[in-house]
């Protein structure tokens, strides 16, 4: 860990996937893969990173600018509020979604260092309103254009991920409807200043269950990624590993925290359509001619239990337990 201040970059321009930058994370380019001259190439780069890193810095997305600037204005307006007014958002026993910590489990056990808001915004009869702040005024109406801002990116570059696999027609229609209409959960992290930054974790490591997670404002996955303005990193989440059967990673992740500054990040964790099987891609398999190593679950609501029931402490792997 590091107690230097981090260094806001400018990334206004695009690099290929090969330059692993002063960020020390790959680029994809967005605008060339929407670029039929230039997909073939970008394809080729988007599969060699979702193999080797199974992340990326996602560069000229579209205007999503405006969206992101007044969620995270919103955001951290809510984190500044005095406790007895974010309690009015806090969790229900029993659940992860409200304001409060995840995976609490017992009175004794170690906390990380952070406040954070967890709230599930798609499909619409999802929402908890009853836990969506009112305050700030327009906390609300922030979060519901930057949920349906995300979820449109995510069906675009899941389509360009599936692309990438060599998925095609049929099935690659299938994965990017599935992302359209699929679940969507959004997490909101405060960091604040830590007086002993070495004794401390902002987030512990862990793989995402989702199929992709959309980050802003993330940094340090042992690899520093620091805040870049207007930067969304891309995150492969352990649904997607399967899907590839093992071709993409779920990478192993992290936060830590600072001792000089706060921090506070948004993710927003992408999942299919419930009535997606979760599984190998049929068509991969078929070109490959490799057997299925993952097996095949009915569902991505069958997933996240067989995800919950697994202990948060076991040394196995979460996706090692649903091998073949």
């Amino acid at each position: 860990m590091t107690e230097e201040k981090e260094e806001e970059v400018n990334l206004n321009w695009t690099l290929p996937v090969s330059s692993v930058l002063e960020l020390g994370l790959p680029c994809i380019d967005l605008g060339k893969l929407m670029d039929p001259p230039s997909r073939s190439t970008e394809l080729y780069n988007l599969h060699s990173t979702c193999r080797q890193w199974g992340l990326f810095l996602l560069v000229n997305r579209g205007v999503l600018d405006e969206g992101m600037r007044m969620m995270k204005e919103n955001v951290q307006g809510f984190f500044d509020l005095p406790h007895h007014e974010k309690q009015k958002s806090a969790q229900k026993p029993g659940s992860l979604e409200g304001y409060g910590q995840a995976f609490v489990t017992s009175h004794n056990q170690k906390l990380q260092w952070n406040d954070m808001i967890f709230l599930k915004c798609h499909p619409a009869h999802a929402r908890n309103l009853d836990l969506w702040p009112k305050n700030p005024p327009e906390f609300r109406i922030a979060l519901e254009k930057y949920s349906e801002d995300m979820r449109k990116l995510a069906a675009e570059v899941v389509k360009y991920i599936g692309m990438a696999l060599g998925i095609h027609e049929g099935e690659l229609d299938l994965l990017t409807k599935s992302f359209g209409e699929g679940k969507y959960e959004v997490r909101m992290n405060y960091y604040p200043a830590c007086p002993e930054p070495e004794r401390a974790i902002g987030l512990l490591p862990h793989a995402d269950i989702s199929g992709i997670t959309l980050l802003t404002d993330k940094d340090n996955c042992w690899v520093t990624v620091p805040p870049v303005p207007g930067g969304i990193v891309v995150n492969l989440g352990q649904i997607m590993e399967v899907y590839s059967n093992g071709t993409y990673r779920a990478p192993d992740h992290r936060a830590v925290v600072n001792k000089e500054k706060e921090r506070v990040s948004i993710a927003t964790f992408c999942y299919p359509s419930p009535s997606l099987p979760v599984g190998p891609s049929p068509q991969l398999l078929a070109a490959t001619g490799l057997p299925p190593i993952y097996q095949t679950l009915s569902n991505s609501g069958e997933f996240l239990q067989c995800f919950l029931s697994h202990k948060l402490d076991d040394a196995v792997p979460f996706n090692d337990t649903l091998k073949l």
